[in-house]
């Protein structure tokens, strides 16, 4: 019974080398990022009447109904 107390001991001395304290607490501010965006009215979000079939789907056309 001894040699069982003493592998615990052992093992919850490397657990708690391991896992004893938290870590840092990270503050708020350092977990967001502000980053600076250009300037809007580029073509890529704009609305292409053109194009807007690719992106049209009905199930009765595909049918053919």
């Amino acid at each position: 019974m001894s040699k069982e107390h003493v592998d615990d001991t052992a093992a919850a001395a490397t657990r708690h080398a391991r896992f004893g304290s938290l870590p840092e607490r990270i503050r708020f501010e350092d977990m967001t990022e502000e980053v600076e965006t250009g300037r809007g009215g580029g073509g890529k979000d704009a609305y292409d009447s053109e194009r807007s079939w690719k992106y049209y789907s009905c199930l009765a056309l595909d049918m053919g109904l």
